[in-house]
């Protein structure tokens, strides 16, 4: 099992995770939010980025064996995803958010066939609603999604239930919950802020409008 509070600490070490409850940043669905997750800035560090796809291969290897292929969720998943199918030698497809409007009009990168086994790979988790149209995509094209290994994921109970509704199985190396734990024991943040940044992930829609 991954060290949660390992994969976070090293996040935050890079800054790829910002936290700033009282300046927060707004997110492209309009949301306010105490926090910033941006985990591509691990591809430009050798040693964090060898951490965190060792990481993620360890998952896809204990928790997903049966898996014939690897893919990506476009953009940000297509990276790790191809490290890791390159590690376990499994097949690499990736997944676009929608059809090219040219060409062949794929969705799907990459040569595979119907009826095997997939692990989608996903740096970030929020809603789970982007995760899930790339697995939904793949369950079109004949394919079987065993499950999904994220880098972080926020912890939504909204995402939570989507998963768990679609059948399919989530496990991230570090969360949300874990992050704030980390960040309170090293006094990254104070009890007050901690206190916003629990209250923010309760309702996070509804948050910014008090902020």
């Amino acid at each position: 099992m991954t060290n949660k509070k390992a994969v976070a600490q090293k996040l935050l070490q890079i800054k790829a995770i910002k936290l700033s409850p009282d300046n927060p940043f707004t997110w492209a669905s309009g949301w306010k939010s105490p926090i910033y997750c941006d985990n591509r800035k691990s591809l430009s560090f050798p040693y964090i980025r060898e951490f965190i796809k060792s990481e993620l291969c360890n998952e896809v290897f204990t928790s997903f064996p049966d898996a014939e292929i690897v893919a990506g969720v476009a953009t940000a998943g297509i990276p790790w995803g191809a490290m890791v199918s390159d590690q376990l030698k499994l097949p690499f497809v990736y997944v676009r958010s929608k059809p090219k409007d040219h060409g062949l009009g794929n969705q799907i990168e990459g040569y595979y066939e119907q009826g095997k086994s997939v692990v989608l790979i996903e740096d970030l988790v929020s809603t789970g609603k982007s995760s899930l149209e790339a697995a939904q995509a793949l369950i079109d094209a004949g394919l079987q999604v065993v499950g999904m290994v994220s880098i972080f994921t926020y912890a939504f109970d909204v995402a939570v239930d989507a998963f768990k509704e679609k059948g399919i199985k989530l496990i991230s190396l570090t969360d949300y919950p874990s992050l704030i734990q980390l960040a309170t024991e090293q006094n990254i943040i104070d009890s007050e802020d901690q206190k916003a940044l629990l209250n923010w992930r309760e309702n996070p829609a509804e948050w910014g409008k008090f902020v």
